[in-house]
């Protein structure tokens, strides 16, 4: 009988074993069905990016021109976009379809005021351009700025500024145009309407009425450009009384970097603009509304470049247009910068 001892003692000491593992098993089946599943870690070496340029877009504002004529009419079958000098794929083509939204920027210093008399009195023709969506804003300067009225779509409000607009002492002596031109771009970026969700793409543009005649204190041509180019902005002057382009200094005289002249010439050429030298006020402020509104808007995908790299952009006619319309000119903006 004593051999049968050790087999019972055998037998006795597995099954604890068995049955704790057993309820280790189901307990361990219990918790794996219960608690999900650990996310996955990103390895150090993968990122997750929140922006890249291949994946946005840019929208270059065209305008084409066939002597003084504008062309309405053209497709996107008649534009080819060169960015860096490589042909893009457009993406997306509207012909003055987008809202705009227009600041008119006025010049109200001693010099100034037959010229603004002349575009009041002419205000309500230039005006009727514009189509509904669009708004439109009014700003004042000499030395400082002012807002003579908030973006509205009340032409009539539009209308009755630019006939008040004068000189106060509040704005000081003098024509401070680079400083004005930054005070408008900033002024558009951050104008909101109180209640009213963020509306979808529109056009920015502003229309200076100047002489031209300043001078500008540490705020160089090229931050000017750079804040239009970043908010998408076309400028546009009518150019005034004695105002003319600055003619650049001889080679070897030294100029105060600190100070320059005003050049809008330069600021309309660049973004895509226009700037004319005006006789009267008035008439001309017609036609420059009619050519703000009708223009196309290109879209295509942003090439891979560093963010803050200036990329060169140029637009023409294609073959086939241009053998329709050989002396058109085409106004652009001739780059972006990466965001």
């Amino acid at each position: 009988m004593w051999p049968a001892v050790p087999a019972i003692m055998n037998d006795m000491g597995t099954l604890p074993i068995v049955l704790l593992a057993l309820f280790g098993l189901a307990q361990s089946t219990d918790q794996s069905a219960a608690t999900p599943p650990a996310p996955r870690e990103t390895p150090e070496t993968e990122v997750v990016p929140t922006f890249r340029t291949g994946v946005a877009q840019i929208a270059i504002d065209v305008q084409v021109l066939n002597g003084k004529q504008v062309l309405t009419g053209l497709t996107a079958a008649d534009f080819v976009v060169y960015d860096e000098g490589v042909q893009q794929q457009l993406l997306a083509f509207g012909r003055e379809s987008e809202p705009m939204r227009l600041l008119l920027l006025l010049d109200v210093s001693g010099s100034m005021r037959k010229h603004l008399q002349q575009m009041a009195q002419s205000a309500k023709q230039a005006l009727r351009y514009l189509r509904s969506g669009d708004r439109v804003g009014v700003m004042l300067f000499s030395q400082k700025t002012k807002i003579g009225e908030d973006f509205t779509d009340d032409l009539s409000l539009i209308e009755r500024q630019i006939e008040l607009a004068d000189w106060d002492e509040s704005l000081g002596s003098g024509t401070a145009i680079n400083a004005a031109v930054m005070s408008a771009a900033d002024y558009m970026r951050d104008f909101t309407v109180p209640g009213e969700p963020p509306r979808g793409e529109e056009r920015r543009a502003i229309l200076i009425v100047t002489d031209n005649l300043g001078m500008n204190y540490q705020i160089p041509d090229s931050a000017v450009l750079r804040r239009l180019f970043g908010l998408d902005i076309v400028f546009n002057a009518i150019v005034v009384g004695k105002g003319k382009r600055p003619v650049p200094p001889p080679d070897g005289v030294y100029t105060n970097p600190d100070f320059t002249p005003s050049d809008v010439f330069l600021f309309a050429e660049e973004t895509g603009g226009e700037a004319v030298k005006a006789e009267r006020a008035g008439e001309t402020f017609r036609d420059v509304m009619e050519r703000i509104r009708a223009r196309y808007r290109l879209t295509y995908r942003v090439p891979e470049a560093p963010a803050g790299s200036f990329r060169s952009v140029r637009v023409d006619l294609s073959p086939a247009a241009r053998q329709r319309f050989p002396n058109a000119t085409v106004r652009h903006r001739t780059g972006y910068y990466v965001q």
